[in-house]
């Protein structure tokens, strides 16, 4: 759909068909994305350092479901969709190393820089560039670099119990053809629904929000994400 065509910022386009490939994967928020998009019908493919660590990833889900696990360039080299869910301490380092495999195609990081005190919880972390997601786009210059899925409750996308997610996913980017297909893509899975949040530069803030999650999740023993109003 172009952008002469959408008639209302309701109007999204078809992400049906995208495959998808989850750097960072083998990690409880990775690979519980890559079961929500399996389960959506989607292609998935685990990346992580190593390939075996990947494909062990991607057998806990089920041989049901249409996951595969690879080393990471292969992960971002064969998926339209790149979601990044790698540990802060080696995003940077991670997407240097991937620069030629993700050029061109939209990448999604859902990476919070937190810090963690014992006895005072989780904290944000000062980003030079501003957030991880800026850091993404300083790093990949050629790639489409989108922010969303920091809000989502790990145990809940892996609980079989769980069918729906009920919560909305906050989609920031400065392309937004990029933006509308990542909120289409969120809305593939049951209960959730992608709204946009703004441009790249407004990133931090929902990265640092994620903090004030943990400790209201922590005090009430839930598993809260948000929901916006009016929209």
């Amino acid at each position: 759909m172009t952008e002469q065509q959408q008639k209302t910022p309701y109007d999204l386009p078809d992400a049906s068909g995208l495959t998808i490939g989850i750097l960072g994967g083998t990690g409880d928020q990775g690979k519980g994305l890559a079961r929500r998009f399996a389960l959506a019908g989607h292609r998935v493919t685990i990346g992580s350092r190593k390939a075996e660590r990947a494909q062990a990833a991607a057998g806990e889900l089920g041989a049901d479901l249409p996951v595969s696990g690879a080393e990471n360039p292969v992960a971002a080299g064969e998926s339209d969709v790149v979601i990044v869910a790698v540990p802060w301490d080696g995003h940077k380092a991670t997407l240097e190393s991937l620069r030629a495999e993700l050029a061109g195609k939209i990448v999604v990081d859902c990476v919070n820089p937190l810090g963690f005190e014992k006895g005072k919880g989780a904290f944000a972390l000062p980003v030079e560039e501003g957030s991880a997601a800026e850091q993404a786009a300083a790093v990949l210059p050629d790639s489409r670099v989108v922010a969303a899925f920091h809000h989502v409750s790990a145990r809940l996308l892996l609980d079989p119990g769980v069918d729906e997610m009920e919560l909305d996913v906050l989609v920031l980017g400065n392309d937004r053809e990029a933006t509308d297909l990542v909120q289409a893509l969120a809305g593939r899975i049951p209960g959730m629904r992608g709204v946009y949040g703004g441009r790249l530069h407004n990133a931090h803030q929902i990265e640092a929000f994620t903090a004030n999650l943990i400790s209201m999740n922590r005090r009430y023993k839930a598993h809260a994400g948000l929901r916006i109003t009016d929209v």
